[in-house]
């Protein structure tokens, strides 16, 4: 089973799309952390040894650009599924938080996250279909490949934020399976 069917058939990930589609949200995804950790503990089966840091919701919405509202959407998921970790973020605006370009969209923002195993976002469509989008594919992501997005190999801020992120992460403890590749790399070990 692929992991897009796989995911698309999990109860727990469905009933998360499900919630969030519920705030009606433009542009929307669950996406990166949550997509790679799901996928990496069904092929490693590490289901229950590794805690889910948080559900990354991201939207686009250029108009409102308010932390606030970002923060009333992370509330109304608390009482509508408690007892996860949301997180949700407009991309409209994140250009302000981190300093890079603005991105166009949420597609293109997930495009351009640091990592191809973060680089994931699924989500429902207006007729309730499972939609999983991998911009860089997937073969990282089954064969534990940590290496950077073609965003994140051409900027020196870039580069330096993908090591920083590397080095913080505790990927290789948590799936021993785990192979890190350079920025120069094209194929990893």
């Amino acid at each position: 089973m692929s992991p897009e069917q796989w995911l698309g058939s999990d109860k727990e990930t469905l009933e998360i799309l499900k919630t969030v589609q519920q705030l009606n949200l433009e542009d929307w995804w669950v996406c990166a952390g949550y997509v790679r950790k799901k996928v990496w503990d069904e092929l490693s089966r590490e289901k229950e040894n590794i805690p889910l840091a948080d559900i990354d919701v991201i939207y686009f919405n250029a108009v409102d650009l308010s932390e606030e509202t970002e923060k009333s959407y992370e509330a109304e998921l608390h009482c509508l599924l408690p007892g996860l970790p949301w997180s949700v973020k407009n991309q409209a605006r994140m250009h302000l938080v981190n300093g890079l370009e603005p991105y166009e969209s949420a597609r293109d923002a997930i495009a351009k996250f640091p990592e191809t195993v973060t680089a994931l976002g699924i989500k429902l469509d207006s007729a309730d279909r499972f939609v999983f989008y991998a911009p860089h594919g997937i073969e990282d992501l089954l064969n534990f490949h940590i290496r950077p997005t073609p965003y994140f190999r051409v900027d020196a801020l870039r580069k330096r934020i993908f090591e920083q992120r590397r080095q913080k992460k505790n990927w290789s403890s948590n799936w021993p399976e785990v192979t890190f590749c350079s920025i120069k790399e094209e194929k990893c070990p």
